[in-house]
């Protein structure tokens, strides 16, 4: 009987912790995610006075500035980090990875559409925004 009920709390201490780590990582994930949505929403929007596109080192540099405010902004509503310690530098390597190939598929899927690209829509300018974004929130969240 003893056995039985370690065996059993060991089973549920095993799923609870996989179960915490998989919200911690996929939670940033989805942050970055929903913050570079609301950007290139934003962005498309303003689209039109703005025929001109901009030198590309410079957008660049435009994409790192806005999400690392947005990176700070995030900490005012999510002040503590959704990876705990061991696991913050690869969500501080992968997730911006991740974060580059969705906005890489969403700028294939406008294109298939024959919808107008941004810079965003490519992974390099995806990746630098949430890299950037997961730099501040990796030196600053609790």
């Amino acid at each position: 009987m003893r056995t039985a009920r370690a065996a059993r709390a060991y089973s549920t201490n095993a799923t609870n912790t996989m179960l915490e780590l998989f919200i911690e990582v996929f939670g940033e994930f989805i942050l970055q995610c929903v913050a570079e949505v609301l950007v290139e929403l934003g962005l498309h929007s303003l689209a039109a006075p703005f025929e001109r596109r901009p030198n590309p080192w410079m957008a660049g540099l435009g994409y790192a500035v806005l999400g690392a405010i947005l990176g700070g902004l995030s900490l005012v509503v999510f002040p503590s980090n959704f990876a705990t310690r061991p696991w913050r530098l690869l969500n501080l390597i992968v997730t911006p990875l991740a974060v580059g190939g969705a906005m890489a598929t969403l700028g294939a899927w406008r294109a298939r559409r024959a919808e107008d690209l941004w810079r965003i829509d490519r992974f390099g300018f995806g990746y630098v925004f949430a890299l950037s974004l997961a730099i501040v929130r990796f030196a600053y969240a609790a």
